[in-house]
């Protein structure tokens, strides 16, 4: 299933959330994007729909196999934006989070490996 840019956003959260506090709950999803609980619950129900959740009525959010791994790569590629925005551009970090939010649902694949070769090859971090 194509994901849409929200889709890949609220993936992404619920990954960095369970990262920080194990446990992901609607209201913590919720605050994490700026969103209301109800635009919260209907993305969980495409998520789950899709095979990307799991998720019991009002329960815990948790992340199938299928979802961890496309939540890892657009969390990979947000990072890797904002390492190459804020280190090679010199783009401050507020800027370079909302703009790798942006970009890491659009560029192509292409592009993406192009800038990772030119961060591994000057040894840049992301």
């Amino acid at each position: 299933m194509e994901l849409k840019e929200s889709g890949e956003d609220y993936l992404e959260a619920v990954l960095e959330l369970e990262r920080k506090n194990g446990v992901v709950r609607s209201v913590d999803v919720a605050a994490y994007l700026g969103v209301s609980k109800p635009s919260v619950s209907k993305a969980m129900g495409h998520l789950k729909e899709a095979g990307f959740i799991n998720q019991k009525t009002y329960g815990d959010i948790m992340l199938t196999d299928k979802g961890r791994q496309r939540a890892g790569e657009v969390l990979k590629r947000h990072r890797l934006l904002c390492a190459f925005f804020q280190d090679v551009l010199g783009i401050s970090r507020e800027t370079a989070q909302k703009d790798a939010c942006r970009a890491e649902h659009v560029l192509s694949q292409e592009t993406m490996e192009k800038i990772l070769c030119y961060m591994e090859s000057n040894k840049y971090t992301y």
